[in-house]
């Protein structure tokens, strides 16, 4: 096995490696033996550097995408090399001195908010790790315990940008359950990371034909949760409407309702499958990967008015949690973000299930070890075709009546051409088009054909 050389990656440059028998060190970015908060006491030319060998990283990675490949290419021509081979083809310096050419943000001390779940990684290890103050920001991360108190403190303005599920942002905008207030994804925080969780007495009935008459819990109706455990129900003839009974529970006390049997299961975000696991109150009957393999679930986002108010402690904030995504994209660095966000006040969960979620090695509650390492990810881009997705959904279970102009509220909200410019600035090789196509549960969704889709349904809402 080749060892990467450190300057091939920020992370291996940041972040050393744990002490078993000590309490987690992390050493600068610079390579100091100093804490990431104590770097603005360092060189700048240090800052600088990290930042010129983080770009470099980051297209070596966007040219070779498979490690393998990737490891080969370094070892055959040498980093010295490499570096002029890129230099050649890709324009280098300009987006190293675009990274370098950062306003002074307009406001410094933000408020964010979030949930305590794995889907908040890259949010969420973006302070422990420094990267908003590398940035020159002070944020402050407030533990919310649901997502309708997340949606009232940002329409009050007591939130500067949250965590968000990812299609909240296009309700609010919409006016759908709230004050209509223009909001927007910046990024997506992570992809799969959700499960369709039973209870014990139910190891019997893995067939969802046999779960007429189930309760379940999601944790907002405007949540992928939501919409996936209604298009897994309806693909296996089941209207969850009539046949099932869907709550709306905040996620902290989806275990405790499995364990007191008030629901019978729920399709909710880790590391709660794996908690119910771990407490031997549930198993893990699918993985949401397995209905739509590189699905959406939360969001990074903020409103209109931040944005125009503050577009440089915007563009701060975009390059701090698009720095965190991609070392959480990183799965050797699992191990470490899972002790990073386990603690009290972030995830206030056992290091082992975080690690089982993030890993993808973990007990499925029916006697067996699973080895799936996308079961959570880390992709930040906002496909606007996600965004259409999640609307043609309201149309099918009546969320939203009448016409629905798809295309323009996904390009209103999901903030894609945002998320290029970001990031290019940042060394990654921005992806091409806009309406990605993708398949849910084996059928194929054509963004350019959305009400098409809708009626295409047997059982919906819509007429």
């Amino acid at each position: 096995m080749i060892t990467p050389n450190p300057s091939d990656s920020i992370t291996a440059r940041t972040y050393d490696a744990y002490d078993a028998d000590r309490p987690l060190m992390l050493r600068c970015a610079c390579g100091q033996d100093h804490a990431p908060d104590a770097h603005a006491q360092a060189s700048a030319s240090s800052e600088t550097d990290l930042s010129h060998d983080f770009i470099e990283a980051a297209l070596v990675k966007a040219l070779f995408p498979v490690e393998r490949v990737r490891r080969g290419f370094l070892k055959a021509v040498g980093a010295t090399t490499a570096r002029a081979a890129i230099a050649s083809v890709l324009p280098v310096g300009a987006m190293q001195a675009m990274a370098q050419e950062r306003g002074t943000p307009e406001k410094k001390d933000l408020k964010i908010g979030f949930i305590a779940i794995t889907c908040a990684s890259p949010l969420i290890m973006a302070d422990p790790l420094g990267f908003y103050r590398r940035e020159g920001l002070n944020v402050q991360l407030n533990k919310t315990a649901g997502w309708a108190l997340i949606r009232d403190k940002m329409i009050n303005k007591e939130h500067d940008a949250s965590h968000f599920l990812s299609p909240m942002p296009i309700a609010m905008s919409m006016g759908l359950g709230s004050n209509q207030v223009a909001m927007n994804v910046a990024s997506i925080q992570n992809t799969n990371g959700q499960a369709i969780t039973l209870h014990v007495k139910h190891k019997d009935k893995r067939d969802p034909k046999q779960w007429k008459g189930f309760k379940f819990a999601v944790p907002f109706e405007y949540s992928m949760h939501n919409f996936l455990l209604r298009y897994y129900l309806a693909e296996n003839g089941l209207n969850p409407d009539t046949d099932v009974q869907i709550r709306v529970t905040p996620p902290p006390e989806m275990v405790a309702n499995l364990r007191a049997g008030n629901i019978d299961g729920f399709l909710g975000p880790d590391p709660f499958n794996q908690r119910a696991v771990y407490d031997e109150v549930g198993f893990i009957h699918i993985l949401s990967k397995e209905i739509w393999d590189g699905h959406p679930c939360c969001a990074f986002g903020m409103s209109d008015e931040f944005i125009r108010q503050n577009p440089n402690s915007f563009a701060a904030l975009y390059r701090s949690v698009l720095t965190a995504s991609y070392m959480a994209s990183q799965s050797k660095d699992r191990e470490l973000i899972a002790k990073v966000i386990a603690p009290a006040q972030y995830l206030n969960q056992p290091e082992t299930v975080i690690a089982q979620v993030l890993t993808g090695k973990f007990a499925d509650g029916l006697g067996g070890i699973k080895n799936v390492p996308d079961r959570a990810n880390f992709d930040p881009v906002p496909w606007q075709s996600m965004a259409v997705w999640m609307l043609t959904q309201m149309k099918r279970w009546g969320y939203v009546k009448g016409d629905v102009n798809y295309k323009q509220i996904a390009e209103k909200v999901f903030m894609l051409t945002d998320a290029k410019k970001y990031m290019a600035q940042a060394g990654f090789k921005p992806p091409e088009g806009a309406y990605r196509k993708f398949k849910v549960m084996g059928k194929e969704f054509d963004p350019a054909q959305p009400e098409a889709y809708v009626k295409s349904f047997a059982i919906s809402k819509a007429g």
